[in-house]
């Protein structure tokens, strides 16, 4: 199956356990992966005939900015979930990562992943 990648969707949010997380904010970075058929659109050269990635790009950047979740599991879900509301999109995976987490001696980054499956639609 094919796929397109957006990698390094930085956006400042406000998910967080800290209640300081939930007023301050952070700096977040998601990378998505979308699974979705292109041969139409390899052929025909036409916007129309694949996803415009920069409505997904929108997406992730609104709810990471708008969200005020405590984990960031539950903020990764909501991105996956709005992308695969996009009926071209078979399967999505979301890297959300939290860049400079509040905690004492860690200067790492926490990352989440996670792949969920188009619904089986019915029409």
């Amino acid at each position: 199956m094919d796929r397109i990648e957006l990698t390094e969707i930085r956006c400042y949010g406000y998910t967080g356990y800290l209640p300081e997380e939930q007023v301050l904010g952070q700096w977040f970075e998601v990378d998505i992966t979308l699974w979705l058929d292109l041969a139409i659109a390899g052929k025909s050269d036409a916007i129309e005939d694949t996803l415009d990635y920069r409505s997904v790009i929108a997406t992730v950047q609104q709810l990471v900015k708008t969200s005020k979740f405590s984990l960031i599991e539950r903020l990764a879900t909501a991105i996956a979930e709005a992308i695969l509301l996009e009926e071209r999109v078979t399967q999505v995976r979301v890297r959300l990562s939290k860049t400079a987490a509040p905690i004492p001696d860690f200067g790492g980054i926490i990352t989440i992943e996670l792949t969920r499956p188009s619904e089986v639609r019915k029409y």
